[in-house]
């Protein structure tokens, strides 16, 4: 290939040159480019030289100003090429390129003309005039518009230089090519599709310019096309609904959460600030705010989980564009409850008091319960305490009864104070409660009761009228008018002659229950008064409770030792004894009685005239005018005795009688014994009538022996009563004189001398079962009372030992 073209080029030049020469000037053509040594012409054959006279005459060309790309061999005269060709070097877009050579031959000295044309060949591409091409078009430009280009230059000519336009492919873009004359075509950039600059930011297109040669050369460059934003993008937020769950207890400052918005477009049309807009409720513009630059949502307040549970608002991001674009977005903050409110007590309904026999299951108050909290934080669980005698019973969600749930003793507990307490299912558990006051009303359900069945008084006769005997109380544990008490005397029986009427005797006060004798007492008529005393409350219905009071009369010795009739204190007893009797022998018998009894009633003889040593004696206690010796005529036919009778009272009282004894002769008092006999009824009336008697000492005997028995019992009886009125006036209040047991049988028995006479001698039994009548009790010498008032308002307790009263009264207690 590369040989047919050389020879080519040779044909060429030799018909150059022969136009040259026959010319006058040598003509050569080459292509430029072409290799260093190659052949341009046979120069000293074709100007005509023989050979080797090229070398003989210095063939040569002349220097020139640029160093010239040809040189003429020495040797065989050619024309060679030296160096590289450029056309576009030697002769830039000039067509033809010729250059014009001198060529100098000496001996003799010729200058010739040479012409070599530097032929073009397709070796510059077209070039751009910069390899990048940076455009901007705005991304609102309509299809259409157009950019025009700078086309690319070629250095070479001819076709070679003749240039094609091309576009790399491109759906927005297309190339338009228009000729600016006959040579040069200008190309245009036409828009044929609106641009978006957020989705193609920028296009990189490659312009190719394409020559004529053959073959043909290109030069590329690229275009880089920058879209021009424009303010068609709002902002918009990454989620259109944000979702926050936070606690009720979240500090303030607390970051709620951040939201995102972006704007496709740039630069200030990006640039979004936000704000928060149709905030529900509307007080949820004290509670966030939100950075306007970044997003961020802060509390600037407290939640309330019972107050606002949900916030619902909006977020604008609004960009800074012309005219601005905003985007929203939502947001719905979940405030999630915590355990921060204690449940609450209220009390909606309280039926106070509440009576004692109230039923169980009545309803004495009502309860509400709640709890602001929710889920197990608002879950209530409620009790009472303490846990009788009421409960809780619910009647619906959060409404509770306070219901009765024993029966009330007003008079065991009189109030009740009740707490409800409430704890919610929180953790931890808040607690509440609520305390509850309940009175218990009095209900008349309990009868006055006395603190002892029983009830012994013992009081002094010859009290004053008047006179207080014995406080009674008696205990209704009841209130107001239920425990309010009064007192009466029941009608009851009197010991002594009949029964007599209690109210004759005593009575009570209502109010305070003092028990007073309405006149003075006299044993000799009363030894035993038993009544009852009836307590009653002022109740509806009224309830009663009854004591057993019996009233002792103690005696005292008020009365002094009567003579048996008809005999009085100055009268004169008459008896017989007979000269020569032996001592001891009974003469006579001296008869009293006393109406007192025990100590008072226990009579003493003494013979008082003649003191010392007569002929008679007078027995103790018998009454009995005896012997003291044998009797003679030296003591006279009369003997006149004074005898003194006095009893144990104190102080003593006595009595006198004067016994005139005769003595006769035995004879004559045997006849007065005979004549005694025969008339034995008469006799003894008269006996009895004169206050003498005359036995036998068997008489004197059994006598003697009953008067034995009678001390010994009289002094047993003495020393247990004074052992009784120790007991009562020493022992605590609170003590018992005797043990449990049934009532005391007691006895009494008005006592004179110990021949008393049966009309005065009778007995009463205080007690169940039959009296004794053999039985005699004397009443003891108490001492007086101690000095000092005596309490009369004051109430003993149920127990106590009711003490003297007045000075002369005893109370004994039985249980």
């Amino acid at each position: 290939m590369g040989e047919r073209w050389c020879a080519a080029v040779l044909r060429v030049l030799v018909l150059q040159a022969a136009w040259a020469l026959a010319g006058g000037q040598v003509r050569y053509s080459v292509a430029e480019e072409a290799k260093a040594g190659t052949v341009v012409g046979r120069l000293a054959q074709d100007l005509g030289l023989e050979a080797g006279e090229a070398e003989a005459r210095r063939l040569r060309l002349v220097a020139q100003g640029r160093r010239a790309s040809v040189e003429v061999s020495g040797a065989s005269g050619a024309l060679l090429v030296s160096s590289r060709l450029d056309r576009e070097e030697l002769c830039g877009k000039s067509a033809p390129c010729a250059l014009r050579l001198e060529v100098l031959l000496e001996r003799p000295l010729r200058v010739f003309h040479v012409e070599l044309e530097v032929t073009d060949i397709n070796d510059n591409a077209p070039i751009f005039p910069a390899a990048r091409k940076n455009l901007s078009l705005s991304e609102n430009s309509p299809p259409g518009f157009r950019f025009p280009l700078e086309g690319a230059s070629d250095a070479d000519i001819g076709a070679n230089a003749q240039l094609s336009y091309s576009l790399s492919p491109s759906e927005y873009f297309s190339l338009d090519l228009q000729k600016s004359n006959e040579r040069n075509i200008e190309p245009e950039l036409v828009l044929t599709k609106p641009l978006d600059r957020e989705t193609i930011p920028v296009h990189r297109l490659v312009l190719t310019a394409s020559d004529g040669g053959r073959p043909s050369l290109s030069g590329t460059m690229e275009l880089v096309i920058s879209v021009l934003d424009t303010n068609d993008n709002a902002p918009q937020f990454n989620q259109s609904v944000y979702k926050v769950q936070m606690p009720e207890s979240a500090a303030v400052g607390t970051l709620v959460t951040r939201v995102n918005a972006t704007d496709a477009d740039e630069g200030i049309n990006s640039e979004v600030t936000f704000t928060v807009t149709n905030l529900i409720p509307p007080s949820g513009k004290d509670v966030i705010s939100i950075n306007p630059n970044t997003g961020e949502i802060h509390l600037t307040g407290s939640l309330d989980f019972e107050e606002v549970s949900i916030y619902d608002f909006r977020i604008e991001a609004k960009d800074k564009g012309t005219p601005p674009l905003s985007g929203h977005c939502k947001v719905v903050l979940e405030v999630l409850d915590v355990n921060d409110n204690a449940p609450e007590v209220r009390v909606t309904s309280l039926s106070v008091p509440v009576a004692e026999d109230a039923s169980v299951g009545t309803v004495v108050a009502l309860l509400s319960v709640s709890d602001r909290d929710s889920g197990e934080n608002g879950r209530v669980r409620c009790w009472v305490w303490p846990a009788s005698p009421f409960g809780l019973e619910a009647t619906f969600a959060g409404s509770y009864s306070l219901v009765l749930r024993e029966a009330l003793d007003r008079e065991r507990v009189s109030e009740y104070e009740v707490e409800v307490r409430a704890e919610d299912g929180g953790a931890p558990a808040l607690r509440a409660s609520r305390g509850l006051r309940v009175p218990v009303s009095d209900v008349n359900d309990n009868a006055p009761a006395f603190a002892q069945a029983v009830y012994t008084v013992l009081a002094r006769e010859n009290n004053a009228a008047g006179a207080e005997l014995a406080r009674l109380w008696a205990r209704d544990p009841d209130e107001a008018g239920n425990g309010r008490v009064s007192y009466s005397v029941w009608e009851g029986g009197a010991g002594g002659g009949g029964w007599r009427a209690a109210s004759s005797y005593v009575s009570v006060d209502a109010e305070s229950g003092r028990l007073w004798a309405l006149r003075p007492l006299d044993y000799e008529e009363l030894q035993v008064l038993q009544f009852e005393v009836r307590a009653v409350d002022a109740g509806e219905p009224p309830l009663c409770g009854n004591a057993t009071v019996q009233l002792f009369v103690l005696d005292e010795n008020d009365n002094a030792p009567a003579l048996l009739p008809p005999a009085g204190s100055s009268g004169t007893l008459w008896a017989w004894a007979a000269w020569g009797a032996p001592a001891g022998q009974v003469v006579a018998k001296i008869r009293a009685v006393d109406a007192d009894s025990g100590y008072n009633a226990w009579l003493r003889y003494e013979l008082w005239e003649p003191r010392g040593k007569g002929p008679f004696r007078v027995g103790l206690y018998s009454g009995e005018v005896s012997t003291a010796r044998a009797l003679d005529e030296a003591d006279g036919p009369r003997q006149r005795l004074l005898i003194v009778v006095r009893d144990h009272g104190e102080p003593a009282r006595s009595a006198t009688a004067t016994l005139s004894v005769s003595l006769v002769e035995a004879a004559e008092a045997a006849a007065a014994a005979a004549a005694g006999s025969s008339s034995s009824s008469s006799s003894s009336v008269s006996r009895s009538a004169l206050g003498v008697e005359l036995g036998p000492g068997a008489a004197s005997a059994a006598t003697n022996v009953w008067l034995v028995v009678a001390i010994c019992a009289v002094s047993s009886l003495f020393l247990l009563a004074v052992v009784l009125y120790g007991a009562s006036r020493w022992a605590p209040r609170a003590a018992v004189l005797s043990g449990p047991g049934p009532t005391t049988l007691v006895c009494a028995s008005e006592v004179g001398s110990w021949s008393y006479s049966q009309r005065h001698s009778r007995s009463l039994c205080v007690a169940d079962g039959a009296a004794k009548s053999d039985l005699m009790v004397f009443s003891p010498n108490f001492p007086p009372p101690p000095p000092g008032p005596t309490p009369k308002d004051t109430q003993p307790e149920p127990s106590a030992l009711l003490d003297t009263v007045s000075g002369n009264t005893l109370l004994v207690s039985h249980p």
